[in-house]
């Protein structure tokens, strides 16, 4: 598989580090993993110690079976898969170092769970119109329910791969699985990339909840009404035959919202505990997609004014200066 299909990681964060020991599992007969990072000083100290020095660095990565890059031309020339795993509002300054102007022979593969800020552009959209990538064969997304932390502790795990071409994500998904990562695929591939940025809203929701006090009780309320929300706004932006209790949907929501691993959950806990968003926002070391997902979801809500009582509640308190419980207490009356 890999000596056909040559495999580049594009990120150096928790996630792309795990996807880079989920593929290292899999490389057989001398070909390796391609992994693009920023920072030169990056790479020498992963060559060194094979750790990522900034990230999940408890992880020993197996380095004789990657090939390490810090020239994205470079890295895109010598590949046929794209996995992208950098922060969405990263992306577009990550893609300007790129000189040529289509990626339409490359597989690109978006373990991005977010959308572009300002923009309001999910990943789909942004490689189809700026790198010609084909939705219909070429494009696939990394859905949950994931943590990079439980990967990197062999926790067993499950991703989602969506593409419209079950034959291209049965190859992704095939580089990926290994004795504790199992893996399914599906054709819907917006409905997972919407999914995944909801989910992240809706987590900050549950943190929020959880600083200011509120117990299992009333989250598992707010996780039923989340998940009816996700599916009302999914189903209204793109409209096909889609189960919402799949793990891409459901499953990724509740480990998002639940978790101790995810930051949108931490972010919503500072929030609810009191600290201010700057604050909360600086000492965060990663970043938190649902900041920016919960603008962007609220401006395309503008065109379908779809009824998203939590997104509209996070978006209150994160971007109008809400405060904090008053919010929370007008969206109690508001769920059922």
């Amino acid at each position: 598989m890999f000596g056909q299909n040559r495999i580049a990681v594009i990120g150096g964060g928790s996630w792309a580090t795990a996807i880079i020991s989920l593929l290292t599992n899999n490389v057989k007969d001398g070909n390796k993993v391609n992994w693009y990072l920023r920072k030169k000083e990056h790479i020498d100290y992963a060559m060194k110690y094979g750790q990522n020095p900034k990230y999940l660095n408890s992880l020993i990565l197996e380095t004789s079976k990657i090939e390490f890059y810090n020239d994205l031309n470079e890295v895109i020339k010598n590949s046929d898969t794209l996995i992208f795993a950098v922060p969405s509002a990263f992306i577009e300054s990550t893609m300007s170092q790129y000189t040529g102007e289509s990626l339409e022979n490359h597989v690109v593969v978006s373990a991005i769970k977010g959308m572009i800020p300002e923009r309001n552009t999910i990943m789909a959209d942004y490689f189809r119109d700026n790198f010609n990538v084909n939705l219909e064969k070429n494009f696939c997304v990394l859905a949950g329910p994931c943590h990079a932390e439980e990967v990197a502790l062999q926790r067993l795990s499950y991703l989602t791969i969506a593409c419209k071409d079950l034959n291209t994500a049965e190859v992704i998904a095939n580089c990926l699985e290994c004795k504790y990562l199992k893996t399914s695929i599906t054709d819907d591939i917006y409905g997972t990339e919407y999914a995944a940025v909801l989910k992240n809203v809706f987590a900050i929701a549950a943190g929020v909840c959880a600083g200011l006090g509120y117990g299992d009780n009333f989250l598992a309320v707010l996780m039923s009404n989340a998940i009816r929300e996700m599916k009302r706004f999914v189903d209204t932006v793109h409209p096909i035959t889609r189960d919402i209790k799949s793990s891409a949907y459901l499953g990724d929501l509740l480990v998002t919202a639940y978790s101790k691993f995810s930051r949108n959950r931490t972010l919503g806990m500072m929030l609810g505990q009191g600290y201010s968003l700057q604050s909360a926002l600086l000492e965060m070391k990663m970043v938190a997609e649902g900041f920016y997902a919960s603008k962007c979801i609220h401006d395309v809500n503008l065109k379908y004014n779809i009824d998203l009582p939590i997104c509209n509640a996070v978006y209150n308190i994160l971007h109008n200066g809400a405060p904090v419980g008053f919010e929370i207490k007008l969206l109690i009356d508001k769920i059922r």
